[in-house]
């Protein structure tokens, strides 16, 4: 058998939507899920004993059940629950931004335990109050902290959005596979989507190590 790649110049322009979709998906997923795992991470440290195990029933939850499996909950269960109409983008974000508050709220509880003692009786010394104490001295130290492994956490979520083509959104995976439907090429174009991954994911995996070494440097 004889492989050709150059035929896939002609896919191009879909290949290339798709990837756009996984990573805008990706990252706007990214950004609801860290901004949600601080929180969680908050309320499980901080929070009063119902909080701290509503917190982690969340947390536990989406941690322990495949990702698959939530996609399509949110977009196959939810609907019916809720008797409305539920798009596959909106099921597809929803469902990956939870799972990445979930992991990524075990990230920021692992930073939140390094931030020593003496910083929070200077700021009590200081008079500074709750919500100032969390967005001028907890806030940043976490994230400078949690940094690479949220990184990590955003890489392991644009791989892992892949699996949103099972529910027939139009992503990069999801192209592939109906490119390699139509031609009869499945090797070809199913190892261009894998290179096009790798291609995005290996330089950011890169900079997670790049990062991680200047945070230990630096604490």
């Amino acid at each position: 058998m004889k492989f050709n790649f150059l035929f896939l110049l002609g896919y191009a322009h879909p290949l290339l939507a798709g990837l756009a979709l996984t990573v805008k998906l990706t990252i706007a997923s990214s950004v609801a899920g860290v901004v949600l795992g601080f929180i969680a991470s908050l309320l499980r440290t901080y929070g009063r004993t119902a909080v701290r195990a509503l917190a982690g029933a969340y947390v536990e939850v989406f941690r322990g059940t495949p990702l698959l499996v939530q996609l399509f909950w949110f977009f196959f269960c939810l609907p019916l629950l809720l008797h409305v109409d539920i798009s596959v983008e909106v099921a597809s974000f929803v469902a990956l931004s939870l799972y990445m508050g979930a992991i990524t709220c075990e990230t920021f509880r692992g930073s939140l335990s390094l931030i020593g003692r003496e910083e929070m009786d200077a700021c009590v010394a200081l008079g500074l109050g709750r919500m100032t104490r969390i967005f001028y001295i907890v806030l940043p130290l976490t994230f400078v902290r949690a940094m690479p492994p949220l990184l990590s956490n955003v890489v392991s979520l644009f791989k892992e959005s892949a699996l949103v083509s099972a529910l027939g959104m139009a992503d990069l995976m999801f192209v592939g596979q109906n490119i390699a439907n139509t031609s009869a090429r499945p090797v070809e174009v199913l190892t261009s989507t894998a290179l096009i991954y790798f291609v995005v994911a290996f330089p950011l995996t890169r900079c997670v190590g790049g990062i991680e070494r200047r945070v230990l440097r630096r604490f």
